[in-house]
């Protein structure tokens, strides 16, 4: 692996981490599109997932005070189903297909949080449950849950504060939950054949993000933060489509 790749996983897990813990998402959205191309669709996505458990819990421990318990009993059992069935996605479908299915992912579900999510109104379980599920899903697949939670967040007019807080156990069950199915089911190799170094990077930058992260929650709005991050997410699931398509 080259320096420009490790450099590249570097800036992108501190870059995610400082804004998840900003705005209280952005980790998969940022880090997912541009570890699919470093490193591969079934091997970024895994990556992903295992430094968004790390994020998840560091910024859990910050924020505990504001999370809203109720609604998170709501959304997590739905996230395991939905895990499940990307984990059976994976299988059935090749590398490259996979590569379409998370850029396309990524794209469709923010085009849908900018464009349509503003104008949805839902109330109840119900939403809850299918944003529970379609997280879970996206999450196992394309290492992003937050485009359907932030719909969700949208429709109901969730509280930004709270909705923050009560992401980051979500996205904790979320991403354990897709790396468990993924491994019982066979969709990931137990060894990927990566350098160690590559997990003493995740070690290292996804705290150092959180830390830059709270500092600079000082200043900056989370709004700012997560156009920011949609920003981003969009043209890495720009790139991680094209490659995909290519590979056709």
């Amino acid at each position: 692996m080259s320096l420009g790749a490790a450099l590249a996983i570097a800036a992108a897990l501190i870059a995610g981490s400082a804004l998840q813990r900003i705005a209280g998402m952005g980790f998969g959205l940022v880090v997912a599109p541009v570890l699919t191309v470093v490193l591969g669709a079934t091997t970024g996505v895994m990556i992903s997932n295992a430094g968004a458990v790390l994020n998840a819990a560091l910024i859990w421990i910050a924020l505990r005070s504001d999370v809203d318990w109720r609604r998170f009993v709501r959304i997590a059992p739905l996230l395991l189903l939905g895990s499940v069935l990307g984990a059976l996605t994976i299988q059935a479908i090749s590398s490259a297909w996979l590569d379409v299915l998370v850029g396309g992912t990524v794209l469709l579900a923010l085009a849908w949080t900018l464009l349509v999510g503003a104008r949805v109104g839902a109330h109840g379980t119900p939403p809850a449950l299918a944003a529970g599920t379609v997280g879970g899903f996206m999450n196992t697949t394309a290492g992003v849950a937050a485009p359907a939670l932030t719909v969700y967040a949208v429709a109901t007019d969730w509280q930004q504060r709270s909705f923050a807080a009560t992401l980051q156990p979500i996205f904790l069950v979320a991403n354990l939950s897709a790396l468990i199915a993924k491994a019982s089911l066979g969709a990931i190799p137990l060894s990927v054949g990566l350098p160690w170094w590559v997990w003493l990077v995740v070690l290292v930058a996804v705290p150092a993000g959180v830390g830059a992260g709270g500092l600079a929650a000082r200043w900056v709005s989370g709004r700012a933060a997560r156009h920011t991050a949609i920003t981003v997410a969009l043209l890495g699931g720009a790139v991680t489509l094209l490659r995909g398509l290519s590979g056709l």
